[in-house]
C-alpha cells in the first residue's frame, strides 16, 4: 500500500514539476523586433580613421581633372580616372591616388539575435553624413583641410587645380525594423507580404496567418493544459488510491 502511495505522489510530482517548466518557459520573454540594432563591431575608414556611427561607411572620392567636351576641354570633378593619354598637350590628369571604398558591419544584433546579411542592403539607407577629423593621420591631415562635410586639398576651395581631391563620406542607417522583420531560424529575417487574398481576409488555401494578438494567449493556453493535467493526474490517483483502501468488491 506505501509503494503504491509513493509511486502515486511520485507521479503527481513529476506532473508539477513539468507544469512549473512550462510556466518558467511562457513567463520568458521572446525577443523584440522593435530594440535598438547594434552592429558587432565599428565600420572605420582605415586609411582616415572616419568611424560609422551606424552600420556601413561609405568613401567617395573625387579629383578635378581635365575632360573632353566636343572640340574643346573643361575641368571638373570626377570620382573616375579618366585617361588623357590622347588629350592635347597641356591636359593631363595625373592618376589617381585615392580610391573610394565601401564598409559594412560584419553582423548586426537586435535584442540578441542576429540580423539576416540580407536585411542591411535592402533595408538601409545610405546618408552623407559629417565625421569627426579628430583621428586624421598626421600625413594626410598636412595634405587634407576640412571643406563642408568632407576634406579636400585645394587651397582655395573655389578656385580647385587638376590633380586636387575631395571626399565625402556616407553612412548606412537603418529605419525601425519592428513590422519589417521577423524570427525565423534563430536569425531576424525580412517579413514577407502576405498575399491579397489572405491580406482581404480571403482564403488563399495555405496556413493561416496568426495576429499579434492571438499569439499572446499562447503561453496562457500552454499553462491551462497543464494545470489541467496536473488536476486530472490528481484527481485520478485519489480514486485509485480509495479503491485499493476498501478493497476488492463483493461478488
Amino acid at each position: 500500500m506505501k509503494d503504491a502511495r509513493a509511486r502515486a505522489l511520485g507521479f503527481v510530482a513529476i506532473a508539477g514539476l513539468a507544469c512549473v517548466a512550462g510556466m518558467a518557459h511562457a513567463q520568458d520573454p521572446a525577443p523584440d523586433p522593435a530594440a535598438p540594432p547594434q552592429p558587432a563591431t565599428t565600420v572605420r575608414d582605415p586609411d582616415f580613421g572616419v568611424v560609422a556611427r551606424h552600420f556601413g561607411l561609405e568613401r567617395d572620392v573625387e579629383m578635378f581633372q581635365w575632360q573632353r567636351r566636343g572640340e574643346g576641354y573643361q575641368r571638373a570633378w570626377s570620382s573616375e580616372a579618366l585617361d588623357s593619354s590622347g588629350f592635347a598637350p597641356g591636359h593631363d590628369n595625373p592618376p589617381l591616388p585615392l580610391h573610394g571604398h565601401r564598409w559594412t558591419a560584419s553582423e548586426v544584433r537586435i535584442d540578441g539575435v542576429p540580423l539576416a546579411p540580407d536585411v542591411l542592403p535592402a533595408l538601409g539607407e545610405w546618408r552623407p553624413f559629417r565625421p569627426s577629423f579628430n583621428a586624421l593621420p598626421g600625413n594626410l591631415a598636412a595634405t587634407f583641410q576640412p571643406q563642408g562635410d568632407g576634406l579636400g586639398t585645394a587651397e582655395d576651395p573655389m578656385d580647385p587645380q587638376v590633380g586636387d581631391l575631395r571626399i565625402h563620406w556616407r553612412e548606412l542607417r537603418l529605419p525601425p525594423l519592428g513590422d519589417r522583420i521577423v524570427l525565423e531560424g534563430g536569425r531576424w529575417r525580412l517579413k514577407v507580404a502576405p498575399a491579397p487574398e489572405v491580406a482581404a481576409g480571403g482564403d488563399a488555401g495555405g496556413d493561416a496567418v496568426t495576429s499579434p494578438t492571438s499569439s499572446r494567449w499562447r503561453p496562457a493556453a500552454g499553462l491551462g493544459v497543464a494545470f489541467l493535467l496536473v488536476f486530472l493526474a490528481g484527481f485520478g490517483t485519489a480514486r485509485w488510491l480509495r479503491r485499493r483502501a476498501r478493497g476488492p468488491r463483493p461478488r
